[in-house]
This record gives structure tokens, C-alpha cells and sequence, in this order.
């Protein structure tokens, strides 16, 4: 099989040759910098992550992050935090946000054809009805917006949506991804940040039309959520999205509570990092606890958020190794 059928058959919960071999969150820059020391090449920075996943022999796998405010789409975290008190606030700088990246999508060409060919899965980033709005405000100011302001909640969040369809619709005449993420982190280690009642008013609507747009072009949505996403799962497939990452151990997800409960959930991570640096004992303790996951389909085995710089390289390449002989056995 090649990287792109193996991505697809496991999602779709049918029999692979092996599961892939793919980090989604990378590594910290403090990770790079230690391993810079102890064998990384010095030209593979945090820039190159890419590269970095080459070296170590990891499946292809390319990421495109979509910035609400400047017109990149590299695979990074674009903030802006807290500039938004109010609607005039937000009319101030609406235009200098939602940027053309028209002439950036043209760039993504060329990975389509990569991609048509198996040789590499491309996966493009939006930012979530959650996360937008939460960046622009801050926390604070958001959680009291739900209820004090909440024409500027579905103001942003109806151009967010504008903005993610469109950038849909050009993906798909240039290069439409196997899959895509949505950056929302909207729990922490007690559950979701907000209630079931203002996900339904404030944040399904959009999902669901931007759902509409994916499904036509059969590209499934993971919801990329730190801490304990258990309770938040069910509002998500309401709404018709397909999985979630990164499962975080340290959070207290049961993985495994979690497919009893949803069977075709899809699932990516759960990799408790905080064994990394413990041993192979260690190491191969933790992927005995996924096999029978691994087993069920839908899921991909991965580091549940970035390998911190505790891991040394040769550690980290013992993960590596167990990594190819479970993704073999499962």
C-alpha cells in the first residue's frame, strides 16, 4: 500500500499492511536544539520539521496551517491574542485579517500530484470556531461574550466560516488534502472550556456548514483538542466530524473508554510522552497498552503532543524502532 491508501484504510477502519508512521505535532524547538547535539544535523531546525521526519525515516506526511492573519500557509500557529474587547474592536481590524492565499495555494500543486501518486499525504490546518475567536479576545473575554456579546461571537465567527469555505474551494482546484485538522483546543485536563449549550449556538452551526463543503470532497475532519476531549466527543459528531487528536494520557483520556463508547470515532496519538524517557522497558510497556487499540482500526499510534527535550535522540529512536515493529504487529 502506498502512504495515501494507508491512510484511508485505516481511517475507514479496513485491513493495512502496516499502520503509518507519522508524528503529527513534531517536536519542541528545545528538543531540536538538544538533539542538535547529539547527532541531529545542525541545517534540519524547527523550520524543517519535515526534513526532520524524513531523517528519522517517518512516513511523508505534509501539513498546509492556514493563517487567519497573515497570507502563509506554513505549518505553524499564527496568534493574535486578546485585540478584541467589542464589535468596533473587531470592524477596526477585520481588515487586516482573512488574507487571499490564493498565490500560496497555487504552491500547493505540485504535492497534489505527490499526492495522487501515494508518495506523500497532504493535510491542510483551519482554525476552529473556538480557537479564532478565543485568540482575538483571550479566554476571559470570550467566555463573558458568550453571553454579553453574542452578535460579535457569530459576527466572527460567520466570516470565519466565509473565509474557511473559500479556502475549500480553491484547495479543491489545486490540491484537496486527504484530510484536514481543525485547530481548536477548547478543553483542558477537566473537560471541555465551554458548555454543551453554547457549542450548539455558538460553534455547531459553522461546523456544519463547513462539514457540508469536506463531505462533498470526501475529506474527513479531525478536531484537534488538548486535555480531556471524552466529553466533548459526542458534541463533535453531531456535527459530523470524523475524529479527534491528540487523546493527551496526562489529561486522563481512556482511549479505550472512548471507542467503547464510539466506535467509528477516529482517533490519532495517545502515546503517553512521558514515558519516553524511561527506557525500552518503558517504551514497549506503553505500546503494549495501545495494541488492542491499534488492533480495533481508526486509530494511528502517535506522541500525545510533541516529544519534549527530555527525550534524548538515542531515546527517541528506540520509540522509533518499537514504532515499526507495532505498526508491523498490529
Amino acid at each position: 500500500m502506498n502512504h495515501v491508501e494507508r491512510f484511508r484504510a485505516v481511517m475507514n477502519f479496513q485491513p493495512v499492511d502496516r499502520l503509518p508512521r507519522w508524528e503529527w505535532a513534531m517536536w519542541w524547538n528545545q528538543t531540536i536544539a538538544r538533539w542538535h547535539g547529539e547527532g541531529l544535523p545542525r541545517t534540519l531546525g524547527f523550520a524543517q520539521v519535515f526534513d526532520i521526519a524524513q531523517w528519522f525515516g517517518l512516513d511523508p506526511y505534509q501539513q498546509f496551517w492556514f493563517s487567519t492573519t497573515e497570507a502563509t500557509i506554513e505549518a505553524t500557529q499564527h496568534h493574535v491574542e486578546g485585540i478584541v474587547a467589542n464589535m468596533d474592536d473587531y470592524r477596526r481590524i477585520k481588515p487586516h485579517l482573512y488574507p487571499d492565499h490564493a498565490a500560496a495555494i497555487e504552491r500547493m500543486r505540485p504535492w497534489a500530484k505527490r499526492q495522487a501518486q501515494g508518495e506523500v499525504v497532504v493535510w491542510a490546518t483551519l482554525e476552529g470556531f473556538f480557537w479564532f475567536p478565543r485568540t482575538l479576545m483571550n479566554i476571559e473575554q470570550l467566555s463573558y461574550a458568550f453571553y454579553d456579546q453574542p452578535e460579535l461571537v457569530h459576527a466572527i465567527n460567520n466570516d470565519l466560516v466565509e473565509f474557511n469555505l473559500g479556502l475549500v474551494r480553491q484547495m479543491a482546484a489545486s490540491c484537496a488534502p486527504t484530510f484536514m485538522t481543525l485547530a481548536e483546543d477548547m478543553s483542558y485536563n477537566h473537560g471541555p472550556m465551554i458548555s454543551r449549550r453554547v457549542f450548539d449556538e455558538f460553534l455547531a452551526p459553522y461546523y456544519r456548514r463547513l462539514m457540508s463543503a469536506l463531505e462533498e470532497l470526501n475529506v474527513p475532519l479531525i478536531v484537534d483538542t488538548d486535555g480531556d476531549v471524552t466529553q466533548l466527543v459526542p458534541w463533535l459528531e453531531s456535527v459530523g466530524v470524523a475524529g479527534v487528536l491528540p487523546l493527551e494520557r496526562q489529561a486522563g483520556v481512556d482511549a479505550f473508554t472512548v471507542r467503547s463508547q464510539y466506535p467509528r470515532l477516529r482517533m490519532i496519538g495517545h502515546f503517553n510522552k512521558l514515558v519516553m524517557n524511561q527506557g525500552e522497558a518503558a517504551i514497549r510497556a506503553e505500546f503494549e497498552r495501545l495494541v488492542p487499540l491499534m488492533k480495533t482500526g481508526g486509530f494511528i499510534p502517535s506522541v500525545d503532543h510533541q516529544t519534549p527535550p527530555e527525550v534524548s535522540l538515542s531515546q527517541y529512536r528506540v520509540y522509533l524502532r518499537l514504532l515499526e515493529e507495532y505498526s508491523l504487529q498490529a
